[in-house]
């Protein structure tokens, strides 16, 4: 039975409360947003394009850290470390046979893609048994120790990764037998890998949002909010902090396999710490425990460099060189703490809790209530 016409949040069923997109404005606020994201390639200009494929592919792995931390409670700081994982594979599958570093020749995306995914996810269940073991800080720190450790070996296997200052080239992205980095009679570079991490971001993200909103996921939440008592009413806690992790290194895998397609090129010191603090704070800025909100500190936080490369020709003592008192690069990491603290303090849902603050305040207006 549908909801009763006029009363579009009124259900009679448990299923029609838990659709996908269950109300009238969800549906047209999406089918909205979708075509608008499919027209911006024709209104702006290259490099925002290739900014934004950037910042949908980082929402991929936000959403895969999201769901380890923010919907399974698994505190991970390791995240680069599987973000590499799945970039040396997929660069290793497509890269030449006849290449100063390992290469396969494999150059179908579908294919790198998924084995990228699957070798994180490999590694991911891997670490899990410690999760099963340690939690809160201590979990925290062993999988900061992956990070350390991966800069380590991926510093040292210079047939695989070029050394340091040095790298390789990123995956080679040929879908249905057309180079999607070089331009065609049809779209440019930019463009085409612009249209397909939208789609990917867009599939990612349904599976991701169907998971969380299946037995799984409320298996999920139940360890995160207090996994003794979790453990009490039947669910397995080895099993779901394992599918957990298992799940978030495959979207790692794949974030880091399309996250340099678009420059072209990487090293070793692309996967520091840094990048794990950055993947932070886009869960923790967009909103822990949301797909959506993912998605957004992912784009917030691609966006950022972008908008402090600009302020030294507004405030004086930034400079974008050691001249001044302090640089864009020492901004932008200054910047990804306090913006973490802020929205700890003031508003702990993260860009999501913004947003449906001033949706719920338009749904009720001109009344208070």
């Amino acid at each position: 039975m549908k909801a009763l016409k006029g009363r579009p949040e009124l259900y009679t069923s448990y299923a029609q409360d838990m659709a996908f997109l269950n109300t009238r404005p969800k549906r047209a606020w999406t089918g909205g947003l979708v075509v608008f994201a499919l027209v911006v390639p024709f209104l702006i200009t290259d490099d925002l394009l290739q900014l934004l494929a950037t910042g949908f592919v980082a929402a991929i792995g936000a959403i895969g850290l999201n769901i380890v931390t923010g919907y399974a409670g698994q505190v991970s700081l390791g995240h680069a470390f599987f973000l590499a994982i799945g970039a040396y594979t997929g660069a290793a599958l497509s890269g030449s046979q006849t290449g100063r570093v390992i290469g396969f020749g494999i150059t179908s995306l579908p294919v790198w893609l998924l084995a990228s995914g699957l070798v994180a996810a490999f590694f991911g269940v891997l670490v899990a048994p410690v999760a099963v073991r340690l939690r809160g800080l201590y979990l925290a720190i062993v999988t900061l120790g992956l990070v350390f450790l991966g800069e380590h070996v991926f510093r040292e296997w210079t047939s695989l990764t070029g050394g340091p200052g040095i790298g390789r080239p990123a995956a080679v992205p040929e879908l249905f037998g057309v180079r999607l980095d070089r331009d065609n009679a049809l779209f440019t570079a930019a463009q085409q890998l612009y249209l397909v991490m939208f789609v990917l971001l867009v599939i990612f993200g349904v599976l991701a949002r169907n998971l969380v909103r299946s037995r799984v996921g409320r298996a999920f939440a139940a360890v995160r909010d207090r996994d003794l008592a979790a453990s009490v009413i039947g669910v397995d806690l080895t099993r779901y902090k394992v599918l957990a992790f298992a799940v978030s290194s495959f979207y790692a895998g794949v974030a880091g396999a399309l996250l340099f397609v678009v420059n072209g090129f990487f090293d070793p010191g692309s996967f520091s710490l840094l990048l794990s603090v950055q993947y932070i704070a886009m869960v923790l800025i967009g909103g822990a425990g949301t797909i959506s909100g993912a998605v957004m500190g992912a784009l917030f936080i691609t966006l950022l460099p972008r908008i402090t490369r600009e302020l030294p020709a507004v405030l004086p003592f930034v400079s974008g060189d050691a001249t001044g008192v302090i640089t864009v690069f020492q901004l932008e990491a200054v910047l990804y703490g306090v913006l973490i603290i802020v929205f700890l303090i003031v508003e702990p849902r993260g860009l999501f809790g913004i947003w449906v603050r001033v949706r719920n305040y338009w749904r009720t207006w001109p009344f208070s209530y």
